[in-house]
């Protein structure tokens, strides 16, 4: 596969741009290779700067939950840029997006717009200190949140690569004493947690409900109920963040499978279609904090951009179509299920909700990111640089999900599975 000029480009970013990459995991480090320049994208592929054309089950860490330049959306966005692409002022599409969410997801009532997780991560985390006015925060070992100063402890992600405590220098010391970590999955953890001196100063539970930064790794049996249990007794808040469950996972995301109700739910990913735009969503009596009305502030000149939001409603009028998940489940389904039977025998399974999913070398099952140690990682390079020269790309992270879109043919599906199961057969 020649790549010499995605190599030239590369080593010129990396004079300007730290690293070469606006986001670390696609630098391809880890991967002892040279990382990707994409060009273009259509459908389930993307091409590359030297023509190379890979299947994606990337999909931009599962926003396109359509494909890539889905015309339906780029018509929506090409109308609405025709007006104009920023105001900084209110407008009637923000209405219309705001409508159409809170009418698909019952515990939203209202919901306040931003333009990336970790904006939707840090205000729905400061919402919740407003509301109780408690200073602590419970998150999960492995769950990703973005990259705010409170939240980048013990996280998943590419962040999980870069140190092994998974914080960041430069993180403050002061704000890390009030984020109290606990491993995932661990029921007594929790409970114990809450029957402490501890469990008056919680402000807040934040999770994701089913977490894609560590993989997919799905809560036990009866886990999410009594987090809810736990946190409504106790007057603290349960925060779903579903940046990318949301509208993956079904049309009331991961909440709705699992018919829970949180207090707080951050969006992101599919709601925008392609474009950076995230949200903050709740009961209204909470979200009624917020500046104007409250005294919890938040704000963002492209915070409920015109075009952002015509993209992402453009992408849930189609998603909320009869028959969408179904037919996305069909697609995963056929992808996975010939996996699992070569994994059988294997060190390594597929683990999968909906139409995420992905394969952890090393382990029979992933329940939280304690089972990570045990992880093959050189497997999975060796995994993703063998899929990437037959023209497959998955997400460039052990620690991540893989997804499906609607526009994954099944050609598409069964070229990228006769290769994968080659090389489980030939190396695991």
């Amino acid at each position: 596969m020649n790549r010499l000029k995605s190599k030239e480009i590369y080593d010129k970013a990396c004079q300007v741009i730290p690293g070469g990459v606006n986001s670390p995991v696609r630098s391809f480090r880890h991967l002892k290779m040279p990382p990707m320049i994409v060009e273009s994208g259509k459908g389930a592929r993307i091409r590359d700067v030297d023509g190379n054309s890979y299947i994606d089950f990337c999909c931009s860490w599962g926003a396109l939950i359509l494909g890539h330049a889905h015309d339906g959306v780029i018509d929506g966005v090409y109308q609405q840029m025709q007006k104009g692409t920023s105001f900084g002022i209110a407008t009637e599409i923000e209405l219309k997006i705001a409508n159409k969410i809170v009418s698909l997801i019952p515990s939203i009532e209202k919901i306040r717009f931003v333009s990336s997780g970790t904006e939707a991560g840090m205000t729905a985390m400061r919402l919740a200190r407003g509301v109780t006015e408690r200073p602590k925060i419970v998150k999960f070992t492995g769950h990703y949140h973005g990259h705010s100063d409170s939240l980048l402890i013990q996280a998943g992600s590419g962040v999980a690569k870069l140190n092994p405590m998974a914080t960041s220098k430069g993180v403050n010391q002061n704000i890390i004493a009030d984020t109290i970590c606990l491993p995932f999955n661990d029921f007594e953890a929790v409970r114990a947690l809450f029957r402490s001196e501890e469990a008056s100063k919680i402000a807040a539970v934040i999770l994701e409900p089913v977490t894609g930064n560590m993989g997919v790794v799905l809560p036990e049996p009866g886990y999410l109920e009594m987090l809810r249990e736990e946190t409504a007794k106790n007057g603290s808040l349960l925060i779903f963040d579903e940046v990318i469950t949301g509208f993956r996972l079904g049309l009331q995301g991961a909440q709705g499978l699992y018919k829970i109700d949180p207090d707080l739910t951050c969006l992101g990913k599919v709601i925008g279609g392609g474009f950076p735009v995230a949200a903050v969503g709740g009961k209204a009596k909470f979200l009624d904090f917020l500046a104007p009305l409250g005294a919890v502030y938040q704000a963002g000149t492209l915070s409920g951009n015109p075009v952002a939001m015509r993209a992402g409603l453009e992408t849930l009028a189609i998603i909320e179509k009869k028959g969408f998940f179904e037919d996305l489940k069909r697609r995963t389904d056929a992808m996975t299920e010939p996996l699992k039977k070569s994994l059988a025998n294997k060190n390594a399974c597929l683990q999968q909700a909906g139409s995420m999913f992905n394969i952890f070398f090393g382990l029979k099952k992933v329940r939280s990111k304690e089972d990570l140690k045990q992880l093959d990682e050189e497997m999975f390079i060796r995994f993703f640089q063998f899929l990437f020269e037959k023209g497959v790309y998955i997400s460039p992270s052990s620690h991540e999900a893989w997804f499906m879109t609607s526009a994954h043919s099944d050609a598409e599906i069964e070229t990228a599975v006769n290769w994968m199961i080659q090389f489980i057969e030939k190396y695991v």
